[in-house]
């Protein structure tokens, strides 16, 4: 049971995380519109919540409904795991500085950045997504969240990265 518990605690310190996102997001599009910033493609944006909140929501319903037994080795993996694409993200908001946000949001004039993990990744933000949304659920053993999430994920990273990737292409060159 102490197992649960630790889960759930793991689960609402990422949610508490999120929400500082959140803040910051919200810090960083003001900046963004102020500097002229113009928005791209947010039909998705309410599906990538749903699915994000789902992810939270679902690995504790997962866990405390089916009381599966966890297996220890697997779940100190899968938090580093966690860590790691907690880690990645948060060098990916670093990286962006003022022009991170949860929305997809150019600021014209400016170039595209290709420092951090930019460096090596067109979009490693979204590797971190991707790793968490498995790594997550699997610390608690919530495997059918974690692959329902995964199959979710897939068309929606699909369409974020298109609309992603049309926004970027309106930047000049990178700059280091």
């Amino acid at each position: 049971m102490i197992g649960y518990w630790a889960f759930t605690l793991l689960i609402a310190l990422v949610a508490i995380e999120r929400l500082i996102e959140l803040r910051v997001s919200k810090r960083n599009l003001e900046w963004s519109f102020a500097n002229g910033g113009v928005e791209f493609g947010r039909s998705h944006y309410p599906a990538m919540v749903a699915l994000h909140v789902f992810l939270l929501a679902g690995s504790l319903v997962e866990v405390w409904v089916w009381q599966k037994p966890l297996v220890a080795t697997l779940s100190w993996i899968m938090l580093g795991a966690v860590v790691a694409a907690q880690s990645l993200r948060w060098w990916c908001i670093s990286s962006l500085g003022m022009r991170w946000n949860t929305l997809v949001v150019i600021v014209p004039g400016l170039p595209r950045v290709a420092t951090g993990p930019y460096r090596f990744l067109r979009h490693p933000n979204y590797v971190a997504v991707v790793l968490e949304g498995i790594a997550l659920p699997l610390v608690g053993f919530a495997w059918v969240t974690a692959l329902i999430f995964t199959l979710l994920n897939v068309p929606l990273l699909y369409v974020r990265l298109r609309v992603e990737n049309r926004a970027l292409a309106t930047l000049p060159s990178a700059t280091m």
